[in-house]
């Protein structure tokens, strides 16, 4: 029979998905996947229901109701204080990796050169591929994670398409500086290229820090498509509601690639949000506040028990470095033991480069109820006396 798609076939099993099979079977608690063990605000998922049975539940506009979209642009000018035209420069998606889809297909052509920063979102380098685009890979390495410029611009050339940037960043916990925005703006301002900005975590912010999205940035509200989720924002990323913002000439061609692949999004559901991105600021601050006491929460037991520990200044996640504790294996064999032999599941940080990976990293989620973690940390605990002690 004649080959199936060259980019998709024989594509591995990933190890996010590996490693939850693993959780299933050994019943260990998942800290590896991205998502809370509870769902969002009542008021929101009430709101869905009553139009779910009150309606409409026929096809919404393609790009999206004129009710978040609007409610979109609003959030626009609430939080990061720019005007956004919800007519012609926001279009709603079924979820983010929908919109990452889209706008990667709207805008990369055969040949054309994708700048990404690495530790990478697993979707991006398939999707650049599919469309016919080359990537070139820019690491960032813990415990800094720091964005080199000299390596960062020997990246760029004339044939650079566009950069991806992950800001906030999984699995990093990293909040990009307004200095290194400026740099990557000027790059692109300079060969002609567009930014993908996945802002998906906009709202994930700890104290100490501030979210500067791309599309503020000075000489980008035109070369950037700005992505966001409200998944991420009101704990409900079952419901895959995503949003792009752009300025008219570059949202066209993304809203025509949405066309083509989902057309529209569930109408009760987008409804719904318009509502919940109207929310008082305190929902989003005690959001923030929230995660960031349960950050600190596993961080603490975590260096208790003898782990480095990484500064997360947003996102779900915290990164881990395995070598203080003096264990045998790199991180995919240490999470594998950690599933199977102590029931805590986290997911290896080499997972998020191509190649040449730092292999002694653990990324775990701590956007869960707070006995979750403390029990975690109690399993975690009593593998490593049980492995000291078979070590004296």
């Amino acid at each position: 029979m004649k080959s199936t798609n060259s980019v998709y076939t024989g594509l591995p099993t990933t190890i996010f998905e590996e490693m939850s099979r693993l959780a299933a079977q050994y019943g260990a608690i998942n800290l590896g996947q991205g998502f809370p063990d509870v769902d969002g605000p009542e008021d929101i998922r009430r709101e869905a229901a009553e139009i779910l049975i009150s309606g409409p539940n026929q096809y919404p506009r393609m790009l999206g109701v004129p009710e978040l979209r609007a409610a979109v642009a609003e959030a626009w000018d609430r939080f990061q204080g720019i005007r956004v035209d919800p007519e012609t420069e926001v279009l709603i998606t079924s979820g983010a990796t929908e919109a990452l889809s889209d706008a990667i297909n709207a805008l990369v052509e055969e040949g054309d050169e994708v700048v990404m920063i690495e530790p990478l979102y697993d979707c991006y380098m398939p999707l650049v591929e599919r469309a016919g685009g080359i990537a070139r890979r820019v690491r960032i390495t813990p415990p800094q994670w720091k964005l080199d410029p000299d390596a960062l611009r020997a990246a760029f050339s004339a044939r650079t398409k566009a950069i991806i940037i992950n800001n906030p960043m999984n699995p990093a916990g990293k909040v990009f500086t307004s200095e290194e925005l400026e740099l990557i703006a000027g790059l692109a301002q300079e060969f002609d290229a567009y930014v993908i900005a996945d802002e998906v975590y906009e709202h994930l912010v700890f104290a100490g820090h501030r979210h500067i999205s791309m599309l503020t940035v000075p000489g980008m509200r035109e070369r950037t498509v700005a992505i966001g989720s409200a998944g991420k924002s009101f704990s409900l990323t079952g419901w895959k509601i995503g949003y792009v913002t752009a300025a008219p000439a570059l949202l066209d061609p993304v809203a025509k690639a949405h066309q083509f692949a989902t057309f529209t999004t569930p109408p009760n559901l987008q409804l719904a949000i318009a509502h919940a991105l109207r929310k008082d600021l305190s929902y989003f601050t005690d959001l923030s506040a929230d995660l960031q006491a349960k950050r600190d929460r596993l961080a603490d037991g975590c260096r208790k028990l003898g782990f480095g520990v990484m500064e997360s200044a947003g996102t779900y996640f915290l990164t881990l470095d395995t070598a203080p504790l003096g264990l045998e294996g790199d991180d995919v064999t240490l999470a594998r033991r950690m599933t199977i032999e102590a029931g805590v599941t986290a997911v290896p940080v080499s997972a998020f480069y191509g190649s040449d990976a730092p292999d002694r990293f653990l990324r775990l989620c701590f956007c869960k109820k707070n006995e979750v973690l403390d029990e975690a940390l109690a399993r975690i605990g009593r593998w490593l006396e049980t492995l000291n002690s078979t070590r004296k």
